[in-house]
């Protein structure tokens, strides 16, 4: 469905030298840096998948869906989405695709979500019968009824990003662009968002390439990621395999239970180390070590026969830990 060949995006930003005389000589002189926020970047996606984009602010993910959408030209390079160029901006292709951007609305601000719809029903030359029957389907799921005559402005953050996606939705594409659609919403709003989303992907088979920073969209909705950063793609492959990264070790976490005097005089002083992994204590004194998993059963027993502890745990790493070390390493993970 999606094939990315090469596929790199250049920006030439001038460089302004400070004050006044500094933008007399930009007159005459300029100096010009460039930025590649894609760089020979190539994948592929198939029909129905449902693929995470991961990669730190300013990595290039936007970037790299504005040029899946026709929105920037790409600076070299190739992309075919359903056989489509984007860059040609044919009207078949834009009735394909999608695009949701989380921090940027397509709805009107002043209207009631309600008039959009119709406006896109308009634009998009939607049947009236097709039309009703998909926008039902869609406000029952997402479960927005009661706020359709709402104007956009005086909806919660949550209401209006779950109206942004019935108005991508309601021509049913066959591909689905998503840019953060769960940043900034409440844990109840993610979790509504997550659950539709996947069950539209299941019902309908649409192939959904999405970005966020919370792992949670990512663990719950992505079978596939692809890592990317500096603009370069550092990782391809099933999330269960960067998962699988982590299970080399484990977080145990304890604190120690305080002496009579208080907790600086618990057995576990500032220079305490455990047999293997590394140390890190909180500002509550609460202190977590990364052990590697084989020996885990030793340092725990360490612990329990160094001194008295409240609350001891053994947890797996965050998802989030994994990718964050991915990202400082910039290779793929082994």
């Amino acid at each position: 469905m999606i094939e990315v060949e090469n596929l790199t995006r250049v920006f030439r930003t001038y460089k302004k030298k400070p004050g006044f005389w500094g933008g007399v000589k930009g007159l005459f002189r300029r100096e010009f840096e460039e930025t590649k926020a894609a760089d020979n970047i190539s994948f592929s996606i198939k029909e129905g998948e449902f693929v995470g984009f991961l990669g730190p602010n300013g990595a290039g993910k936007t970037t790299t869906l504005k040029m899946l959408s026709g929105l920037i030209y790409p600076t070299s390079g190739t992309a075919r989405v359903a056989g489509y160029d984007p860059t040609k901006r044919e009207n078949a292709y834009r009735r394909l695709f999608a695009l949701v951007l989380g921090q940027k609305n397509q709805l009107w601000w002043d209207l009631p979500a309600i008039e959009s719809f119709h406006l896109l029903r308009a634009i998009y030359g939607l049947p009236a019968d097709q039309f009703k029957t998909t926008l039902d389907e869609l406000v029952t799921l997402l479960a927005v009824a009661p706020k359709l005559n709402v104007m956009v402005r005086e909806l919660s953050l949550g209401e209006r990003m779950k109206m942004e996606l019935i108005a991508a939705l309601l021509h049913r594409p066959r591909v689905l662009f998503l840019d953060e659609p769960t940043i900034g919403l409440d844990v109840i709003s993610q979790k509504s968002v997550r659950e539709f989303l996947r069950d539209y992907n299941r019902r309908y088979k649409t192939t959904i390439l999405l970005t966020s920073h919370y792992m949670a969209d990512i663990s719950q909705l992505c079978e596939r990621v692809i890592v990317i950063d500096h603009g370069k793609k550092i990782y391809d492959g099933n999330l269960d395999r960067i998962a699988g990264a982590g299970a080399r070790q484990r977080i145990i976490k304890f604190k120690p239970r305080p002496g009579l005097g208080g907790t600086e005089n618990n057995s576990f002083s500032a220079g305490w180390q455990p047999l293997h992994g590394t140390v890190k204590v909180s500002d509550d004194g609460e202190i977590l070590l990364h052990v590697p998993s084989e020996h885990v059963t030793g340092v725990f027993q360490q612990i329990l026969g160094h001194g008295a502890v409240d609350d001891i745990t053994i947890q797996d790493v965050p998802l989030e830990d994994i990718i964050t070390e991915l990202f400082q390493r910039g290779v793929a993970a082994s």
